[in-house]
């Protein structure tokens, strides 16, 4: 974890000339860097550079995809990346002791897509009051798993609030996305976040992604379902799911009333 992080803010102090080759605004690429965040609705764009990695299995197949600088960018990835997707899975295995499910109800194509890594960095903003590092969202995939650096910058919704999230050192922060909120009938639910800028100092975080594969079929499992507890959601392919999502935008009631029954 210390390495990933160290390695992360390594690439963002690189010459903008060593990060140029890989940045792409090609959002059908799997490994590119890019600048900010558009979304379709309303076209607003956040204070955040990104470097996303696509991590598959075995995870050494698509490294060679990866940036080649800094030198050890790719084995620290490579390192990071197994172990921390197995602290998902386990977690999602204590989720289904909890909710009554069989242990390995997550495994297989409800999680078979690539991990995917997001190095999220948020220079200095020079009016944080202007704009955001990331709006207003629920994550799009079955469960996040957070290292959200020194630097606080990350808030929760909460009863209507805003509550910041403080940095603790060694820890994932652990986010619910809308795969699994869908899948469990809604008894666990996705989490809207976003992340905000600060003038002082630049903020270095490192999402990893655990997603369904792409033709997976999602929707509430069976035994969450029954007499006075209906289905909440229809059943979608999480390629539907992500086409609607980019349409919608990603805020959590514009998902939820797109795919509510």
């Amino acid at each position: 974890m210390r390495d990933m992080e160290a390695v992360s803010e390594e690439f963002f102090r690189l010459p903008a000339a060593d990060k140029a080759p890989f940045y792409s605004e090609d959002t059908g690429k799997p490994n590119r860097l890019f600048s900010s965040t558009t979304y379709e609705i309303g076209g607003e764009s956040y204070w955040r550079d990104c470097l996303r990695l696509a991590c598959g299995s075995p995870v050494g197949d698509t490294k060679n995809d990866w940036p080649d600088k800094p030198q050890k960018l790719r084995e620290v990835v490579e390192k990071f990346v197994e172990p921390t997707r197995g602290v998902g899975m386990e977690l999602l295995r204590l989720l289904c002791e909890g909710m009554g499910l069989r242990p390995d109800y997550f495994e297989g194509d409800l999680t078979g897509g690539d991990v995917i890594i997001n190095v999220n960095h948020y220079p200095p903003c020079p009016d944080p009051g202007l704009t955001l590092g990331l709006p207003p969202h629920c994550d799009r995939n079955l469960i996040t798993l957070l290292l959200q650096g020194a630097v606080q910058g990350l808030q929760v919704s909460y009863k209507g609030n805003w509550i910041n999230v403080e940095p603790v050192s060694n820890a994932f922060v652990v986010n619910f996305g809308h795969q699994l909120e869908i899948a469990t009938n809604g008894l666990l639910k996705s989490i809207e976040h976003r992340a905000m800028t600060n003038a002082a100092v630049a903020r270095t975080s490192v999402a990893t992604f655990i997603l369904p594969a792409a033709d997976s079929l999602i929707g509430p499992a069976e035994e969450l379902v029954g007499e006075g507890n209906a289905p909440r959601y229809r059943s979608v392919t999480f390629d539907e799911f992500m086409r609607v999502y980019k349409t919608v935008g990603a805020r959590r009631e514009n998902v939820e009333k797109a795919f509510r029954l």
